[in-house]
């Protein structure tokens, strides 16, 4: 009898085309939300939804992703209205943000 597959979210390879997919660990939550929220649709949102939960989903992309790009950051303002940019650590730490000299 055939080992049960692990439990996985349903995600298109596609996705992590730069990684061995069936060798992902899908507890490093921060990096398959990234790719996510980076290049996914609504069904894949509401995937990472159904695996991670909304909670630790939202918290992830407010407090603990270093990095997304500026279009990435705008995607993820639509799929959860709840965050604002402005405690988003990824458009915080931006390197293009606009400094202020005095």
């Amino acid at each position: 009898m055939k080992e049960s597959k692990k439990n996985i979210p349903n995600l298109h390879p596609k996705f992590f085309w730069d990684f061995r997919f069936d060798e992902i660990e899908w507890e490093a939550y921060k990096m398959v939300i990234g790719r996510i929220v980076e290049r996914g649709g609504q069904e894949e949102i509401e995937e990472i939804i159904r695996f991670y939960g909304r909670e630790k989903v939202v918290t992830a992309i407010r407090d603990e992703i270093y990095f997304l790009p500026n279009y990435a950051i705008d995607r993820a303002l639509k799929f959860f209205p709840e965050l604002k940019k402005e405690e988003m650590y990824c458009y915080l730490n931006r390197k293009d943000k606009p400094y202020h000299w005095i």
